[in-house]
């Protein structure tokens, strides 16, 4: 049983780093994992190392080739926007049952949050820390709906349009007015919701998710300047 524990505990440690590097780029799109490089970086075994690598693989931050091993994922524009409308689809749907099903009480709870978060979410931000504002209210917005299933989606793509999502914030962060990096469209989803009109919310929500999809080619494009200019 002990050694059980400890295994578990190894996978779930080179899990949550493996998948914070997946997330972040540190291996380069489509690179090959060296197994037993990782292995000693983690300071871990192979077989733990195995199991989260997989869990990744089943997840999506990562891919693997028969005979050929662990990979990074791609980047490119037409995977990025099928996350977008992938996520589109998940929060629409979810801002439509929030609206129906949401406790007036949690809607309270999350229009406290996101007035507590107005002052912070503003032009020359980290980057980061915009992102972390952001997608904390999506998914507690999503949580409204009462279906856990749609959360853990929304979590997974999350994870992995993060960081696509930072070079956008970064570039309306730096270039663009304060309209742009607001929590207004949130206050109008959230209002839409309060008044139980599920077809307003849904439309606020897509109207929101929908106004970045022009720029997803730009950020990838970005996004890989970042990653090889070192």
């Amino acid at each position: 049983m002990e050694n059980q524990q400890k295994n578990s505990g190894s996978v779930e440690r080179a899990y949550a780093l493996l998948k914070e590097m997946a997330a972040s780029y540190e291996f380069k799109p489509d690179s090959r994992l060296n197994e037993t490089e990782l292995a000693k970086r983690l300071e871990t075994s192979r077989t733990p190392l195995r199991e989260a690598l997989n869990r990744l693989v089943a997840e999506g931050f990562l891919t693997f080739r028969s005979g050929q091993g662990f990979f990074c994922r791609s980047l490119t524009s037409a995977e990025i926007m099928d996350l977008y409308e992938a996520r589109a689809a998940i929060e629409c749907e979810a801002t439509r049952l929030a609206a129906l099903r949401a406790d007036p009480k949690d809607v309270e709870s999350l229009e406290r949050y996101l007035s507590g978060a107005d002052a912070e979410y503003q032009p020359g931000r980290s980057p980061v820390e915009l992102v972390q504002l952001d997608e904390d209210f999506h998914i507690r917005l999503a949580a409204l709906s009462g279906n856990s299933e749609m959360v853990r989606m929304l979590e997974n793509i999350y994870g992995r349009i993060r960081y696509i999502r930072l070079i956008d914030l970064k570039t309306l962060s730096e270039k663009t007015g304060p309209e742009f990096v607001t929590t207004e469209p949130h206050k109008r989803i959230l209002q839409a919701v309060k008044r139980r009109d599920p077809d307003a919310a849904q439309a606020e929500m897509r109207r929101h998710i929908e106004r970045r999809l022009e720029a997803v080619t730009e950020n990838v494009r970005n996004a890989f300047a970042q990653l090889y200019t070192v």
